[in-house]
């Protein structure tokens, strides 16, 4: 039998996207997707492309009343939720002087607090059912900020330092945390960021496949891997910029300034 099959795994910011593909890939592994986002339209069209079981709920993850409804009635349609898999986010490149506070102030209400208020609302639920797994999609941006991404960066640490305290304040509870961090996705995700298209054209060869990144956060939530970095030669890269950042800003500054 497979790992998969019969989990119940709520997923954040499906209606497109790496959480439609996860989800996707997730039903052909037998498990029950239980799909969410803002885009009704969009989340029916999959909800179409999935196999077997599904549950499929509008719900904003701004909203504390939607995420507590919509959760509540997840649980209680389906009888447990065993993944939480946190997806929902977007991203503004710009420059911080030119970008207006609220663009700050929306992005963490989205990609950071949205975490937050998904996994308070979920965490009784889990420890009521004796365990779980909690997966933030985070990014590489969490490890390495550049250029124009000072605000989608913000948020990405502040889900990565979220996410590694959570590792260790909820494992007696027998819940997993983990965070997935991929690199530029060929995805609409960069439609938003970057609406000239720049960003995408300047890193055209290095993009990952929305199929492959998904593929990736389903063997996390088979192996409850705590971290995964995407590709993983970018993951090796952060960490020799971290021994001596100095030095790297010189040599590989103009390479990470591409938006």
């Amino acid at each position: 039998m497979q790992v998969l099959q019969g989990k119940i795994i709520f997923i954040t910011g499906a209606a497109s996207g790496i959480g439609a593909e996860t989800a996707r890939q997730l039903s052909v592994r037998g498990a029950i997707p239980i799909i969410t986002g803002r885009n009704e339209k969009k989340l029916k069209d999959t909800a179409a492309s999935l196999r077997g079981a599904y549950g499929c709920y509008k719900m904003d993850v701004r909203d504390q009343d939607e995420v507590s409804e919509v959760i509540g009635r997840a649980a209680s349609d389906f009888g447990r939720i065993d993944v939480l898999l946190n997806n929902a986010g977007y991203g503004l490149f710009e420059s911080f002087e030119e970008a207006p506070l609220s663009h700050f102030s929306e992005m963490m209400d989205t990609n950071y607090m949205g975490i937050v208020r998904c996994t308070k609302t979920i965490l009784p639920i889990m420890r009521n059912q004796g365990g779980g797994h909690i997966v933030n999609v985070a990014s590489m941006a969490g490890k390495l900020s550049t250029a124009k991404s000072s605000g989608y960066a913000a948020t990405k640490h502040a889900v990565l330092g979220l996410t590694n305290a959570l590792r260790i304040e909820l494992k007696p509870l027998g819940i997993a945390v983990s965070a997935v961090n991929p690199g530029p996705i060929d995805t609409p995700f960069l439609l938003a960021a970057d609406p000239e298209g720049t960003y995408a054209n300047n890193v055209r060869g290095y993009m990952l496949k929305p199929d492959k990144v998904a593929e990736a956060i389903v063997r996390v939530i088979e192996r409850r891997t705590p971290e995964v970095d995407l590709p993983w030669s970018a993951g090796i890269g952060i960490r020799l910029y971290g021994m001596a950042p100095r030095f790297a800003d010189k040599v590989a500054g103009r390479f990470l300034n591409r938006k």
